[in-house]
């Protein structure tokens, strides 16, 4: 805590000494101190920004910019008090620091002092400040344009799973860090030209005055006065344009940066490093060398350092690039690891060993691409994040087969020939087509398929073939098993995550869900039985106001569902049907309804029980009017009393997947209707209702 507050209190303090600095008159002392911190605040700069990996590894550097140039202005203010007042005494009465620059370097000739300051000023000026600025100014314009694109590249990452919650909120912060690091930059390299102007200026003023000053004040000569004022201005010129150097030279460092594991000395170190850069070196050297008019001596000897240095850095090359094998540790016989008689994954594609080459980095790895592609499309029909698939060998199955395993269960398992291409007769092939192949069944739709030579590809297309390779028909196989497993998939880390991304937007909504009153167990339950119930989530919000209404009122798990399909009825036929259109309704005799509603239940669920051989009449019959239909039309709704959805549901899930089963609570009040059938009445079906508050509307409520 003691020094959280001395942070807190150092950079007011800080500023609270420029300023006075600039009113308060300064001894000399002091000003030579100040000055030659000045200068290694300078090189201290200059150091992070050449030790920075990356430019947002110094991202306070506009803001020391700022202070260093104020600290810079100060001490000019200062040292021109200084000068101006006690200039005509002699060298030493602005200080040592000024005396030195002014003595030593330019060997108190003020005209050379004039000269080394312009050139310096040029240097920053012209060359250094103005590239820095340029620099800074195109890689705010090109960040800020970038950043639309960065943020929907890490949504899409969040979305296939390739990074967590946490890492997609770790990289949305840097890129705004980014942003808003360049963003300043543009700004603060103003501030390192206008010191060098501000510096010019200052020189012009101390000359001027002091001229002036030693003339008409202390009656000194035109050439005594210039020489003492002049030289004095230009050593404190001089005195502060060399931290302003080295403060341009780091900011020019700093926007120039590309992002790097290593400093900028490793980074260019390492680009050097390259043997081939030096021997042309060495070449072009001894080559201008021998022209006799030419310094032998100079250009021979550099020539035979560059080839020296091509000869080091090729031997070091070639013994990095011997591979340095270390034996692996005897493994204990009597240790087993939990990763080899466990499998943490839920999904894994199991391959014999003739297969393993669809996952060969060296080949592309065709299958995980198609496997990452289903995981995607997947995640989006379902509304979660689908856990992450494992790929293995499987030794003891045939070389040319694999497995879908789901939490243990094998799903599916199929043979393919990986070096052919698969043509499917999806029944628009013709009859008496010529296309040659070995016969097999396509293991996703059981359609009658050939494996065929891939040059005979455009053959197959031509014939009215669909042809994909060995990776898309693992790919489809897996996506057909698994899209009508969405309750499987979804665990409590995924409810987590839904809840956890609600929660960012509408926190209100969750808390009255979650924690409490239901635990994420029950929440997980609960959002597994709507997926087995064919409700989607990838729309959470209707489906969590709903559920927070309905836990008001009960926390019986079939009654929050019955309630929450009631609630979102809409979202249920609006999956199937348009608000405007006829949804094409199936209904049940009314003693057929009634005898499954008060025959045998359940004693564990409740539920109702219908006797099999009803069960196969229904389903049969069901499952040829959906038949009839064709595959373009619109699938029809078997409305029922609520106490008999649920076991009638769990009868066409098995006979007729396309019907859907709903309660008359779960009809939308606005849907157009249109009466296919009755099943176990009369054939004949009623006539189309244009609005379900009709007569027929009334007999189903009742």
């Amino acid at each position: 805590m003691k020094l959280a507050k001395a942070s807190a209190i150092a950079l007011p303090a800080g500023i609270l000494t420029l300023i006075c600095l600039m009113i308060v008159p300064v001894p000399t002392v002091l000003l030579d101190v100040f000055f030659v911190l000045n200068i290694a605040l300078s090189v201290a700069v200059l150091m992070a920004s050449m030790n920075a990996a990356k430019p947002l590894d110094f991202s306070s550097f506009p803001s020391v910019l700022l202070f260093a140039t104020l600290l810079r202005l100060a001490l000019n203010v200062a040292s021109t008090r200084v000068v101006l007042v006690n200039g005509h005494s002699g060298g030493a009465a602005a200080g040592h620091v000024i005396e030195a620059f002014g003595a030593f370097l330019i060997g108190g000739n003020f005209a050379v002092g004039l000269f080394v300051f312009m050139i310096l000023m040029i240097i920053n000026l012209i060359v250094v400040t103005k590239g820095a600025g340029r620099v800074s100014e195109v890689s705010a314009r090109f960040t800020l344009d970038a950043l639309p694109g960065k943020q929907m590249a890490i949504d899409a990452d969040l979305a296939a799973g390739l990074m967590t919650a946490d890492e997609a909120k770790a990289r949305r912060l840097e890129v705004g860090t980014e942003a808003d690091f360049y963003g300043s930059m543009d700004g603060a390299s103003k501030f390192v030209k206008g010191d060098a102007i501000a510096a010019l200026l200052i020189l012009g003023v101390n000359i001027i005055a002091g001229f002036v000053l030693g003339m008409v004040s202390h009656g000194l000569s035109a050439s005594e006065a210039a020489e003492r004022y002049i030289t004095l201005a230009v050593g404190d010129a001089l005195v502060a344009q060399v931290p302003a150097l080295l403060l341009s030279i780091a900011a020019a460092v700093i926007v120039t940066r590309v992002s790097d594991s290593r400093d900028l000395a490793g980074q260019i170190g390492g680009q050097f490093a390259n043997p081939a850069t030096w021997l042309p070196v060495a070449v072009i050297l001894a080559a201008i060398g021998a022209i006799p008019a030419m310094p032998q001596t100079v250009f021979l000897p550099a020539a035979g350092l560059a080839f020296w240095l091509y000869k080091s850095l090729k031997q070091r090359a070639a013994r990095a690039a011997v591979p340095v094998v270390v034996p692996p540790p005897a493994a204990d016989p009597q240790k087993i690891a939990l990763d080899e008689v466990s499998d943490h994954t839920l999904v894994t594609i199991e391959l014999g060993f003739g297969l393993v080459h669809l996952v060969d980095d060296r080949r592309g790895s065709p299958l995980v691409t198609r496997i990452t592609g289903v995981r995607k499309q997947l995640s989006q029909t379902f509304g979660f994040i689908v856990p992450q698939f494992r790929v293995r060998d499987a030794l003891e199955m045939p070389p040319y087969d694999y497995r879908i395993v789901l939490g243990g269960v094998p799903l599916g398992q199929a043979t393919i020939r990986s070096d052919k291409v698969l043509a499917i007769n999806a029944g628009e092939a013709r009859d008496n087509h010529t296309l040659v192949g070995e016969p097999t069944t396509d293991p996703s739709f059981g359609c009658p398929a050939l494996w065929i030579d891939p040059a005979a590809r455009d053959h197959a297309i031509a014939e009215g073939f669909l042809t994909v390779d060995a990776s898309t028909v693992i790919a489809t196989h897996l996506n057909q098993l698994l899209v009508e497993r969405a309750s499987a998939l979804l665990g409590p880390d995924e409810v987590r995550q839904i809840l956890e991304a609600v929660k960012e937007h509408s926190s209100g909504l969750v808390e009255t869900v979650y924690p409490a009153p239901l635990t994420l167990a029950a929440a997980t339950r609960l959002l597994r039985a709507l997926l087995e119930e064919g409700v989607p989530l990838g729309h959470p919000l209707p489906i969590l106001q709903s559920l927070s209404q309905a836990v008001q009122v009960t926390l019986d798990h079939e009654r929050l569902v019955d309630m929450v399909r009631a609630d979102l009825g809409a979202l249920i036929v609006g999956r199937v049907c348009a608000p405007h259109e006829r949804l094409p309704v199936l209904t049940l005799e009314a003693r057929l309804e009634g005898a499954i509603v008060q025959g045998l239940h359940d004693p564990a669920t409740g539920q109702p029980v219908i006797e099999p051989d009803l069960a196969r009449a229904i389903g049969e019959r069901v499952a040829a009017i959906v038949a009839e239909r064709g595959p373009g039309a619109i699938p029809p709704a078997l409305i029922v009393q609520p106490r008999a959805r649920r076991a009638l549901a769990a009868l066409l899930r098995l006979r007729a997947p396309q019907c859907l089963v709903l309660s008359i609570s779960e009809l939308p009040p606005a849907q157009p209707i249109e009466v296919l059938a009755v099943i176990g009445g009369d054939p004949a079906p009623a006539p189309a209702l244009p609005h379900p508050d009709g007569p027929f509307a009334e007999e189903l409520a009742a």
